[in-house]
């Protein structure tokens, strides 16, 4: 019964999307997508080939110093509109064949930042060649990504990493640096949403596109089909899926709706949350779905209640069942949660558990088992810091202490 809670509630918060298809449907997508699959994406990765040395070229030559500023000069003239033509190209190549937008975008001087809604997925980029190729917020760890890099470079991104406290403070002073310059930086795009989500309703924005007390322009994203192939989320269809699907239809429609500039009131000014919240309302009600305060922390989905993060999903139900799947009686999960329990308490601060370590731990034969406990609450094969790590799995045993308990005290 509770396996039945736990994915009743996964299929209705906007961080699980499951493709659904007709039996027709799936015929069609595996015969077109033998086809249309490879010569789509054969012809998308020729066309990043070719952007990649002109994205180079860009900033080669430069110091340290001048690639701190905006590019100018023939580097912008020359080069700019040819990137743009070929990441239209791109798209257009993956079955994107034309986007309809409605509305204007504003200049610079208007809205120095583009708050786009809903997140969909990666392929969410088709709204940057409708924009100039505005500035965007990527993560440091993609500057290593073959030709990602240099477009990110190209594009003079604004990088922050979401493990280091320090590289969100610079992120933040940059941010705040570039939309107050008066229009000596380029207009910037940002998602204010901060994850993909499955648009069935739009999450509590992230303030940093608002620090700054700056107007901005709300733009609407939406792929009006049959088939709701674009979209790539934290549970569900996966991004392989996403493109395949996506690349294996005749064509995808997608619409770019340009808002009127939001001009921000003196208190909204001096709380960013208060202006997010008031965007965040308006896209919302513009889309016909409901704002809500669901946001991603770290790899789990949780629902901001005052100053509270309450976890949509059960990581430490999750855990038990994959503890109890890999063969542990109902002792052998007790003794195994008392001693990783005991490591926590006994470990160094801020120190992490490997899947290895937890796998020894637990006692699990299967490291691949250790590894996906891991993934409930990291982005890697380690789990931690251990003061974390001891609530988490108080947790667990909360849920097993609660599975093996006289009926009469589940409610407790």
């Amino acid at each position: 019964m509770e396996r039945d809670d736990c994915h009743s509630a996964t299929r209705t918060h906007p961080f699980f999307h499951e493709l659904k298809m007709t039996r027709a449907q799936r015929i069609r997508c595996i015969v077109l997508g033998s086809v249309l699959f490879p010569l789509r994406v054969t012809l998308a990765a020729l066309i990043f080939l070719m952007m990649w040395p002109l994205a180079r070229l860009r900033s080669a030559g430069l110091s340290a110093e001048e690639r701190s500023r905006p590019i100018t000069g023939w580097r912008h003239w020359l080069l700019h509109p040819i990137i743009k033509f070929l990441s239209r190209s791109a798209f257009f190549c993956l079955g994107f064949m034309w986007t309809k937008v409605k509305g204007r975008c504003a200049d610079l001087k208007e809205a120095p930042v583009l708050v786009v809604a809903p997140h969909s997925s990666f392929l969410d980029m088709v709204v940057l060649p409708q924009t100039e190729l505005a500035t965007v917020v990527s993560r440091s760890e993609n500057t290593s990504l073959p030709v990602v890099g240099a477009l990110l470079e190209f594009n003079q991104s604004v990088m922050v990493s979401r493990t280091d406290p320090e590289s969100r403070r610079k992120a933040v002073a940059q941010l705040t640096e570039r939309l107050t310059s008066g229009g000596y930086w380029p207009q910037m795009l940002m998602f204010p949403e901060g994850t993909t989500t499955n648009g069935s309703s739009l999450i509590k924005f992230k303030p940093g596109a608002f620090l700054a007390g700056v107007p901005v322009q709300p733009v609407l994203l939406r792929y009006p089909n049959k088939l709701d192939s674009v979209r790539w989320t934290y549970k569900g269809t996966s991004w392989v899926e996403t493109l395949w699907y996506t690349a294996s239809q005749f064509y995808t429609n997608s619409t770019v709706e340009f808002m009127p500039v939001y001009t921000p009131s003196e208190q909204e000014k001096k709380d960013p949350n208060l202006y997010a919240d008031n965007v965040q309302k308006l896209m919302a009600k513009a889309l016909g779905v409901p704002s809500t305060d669901y946001v991603m922390e770290g790899r789990v989905p949780v629902n901001k209640v005052g100053g509270l993060s309450l976890p949509i999903d059960s990581p430490a139900r999750d855990s038990l069942s994959l503890l109890h799947q890999s063969g542990l009686e109902a002792h052998d999960v007790e003794a195994a949660l008392v001693r990783m329990i005991d490591r926590c308490q006994s470990g160094a601060q801020g120190s992490k558990c490997s899947a290895e370590e937890l796998a020894s731990i637990l006692g699990l034969t299967d490291a691949q088992t250790a590894g996906s406990i891991c993934s409930f609450y990291s982005k890697d094969e380690s789990v931690g810091p251990e003061a974390d790590l001891f609530q988490c799995f108080r947790c667990v045993r909360v849920c097993q202490l609660r599975r093996t308990a006289p009926h009469g005290f589940h409610s407790v």
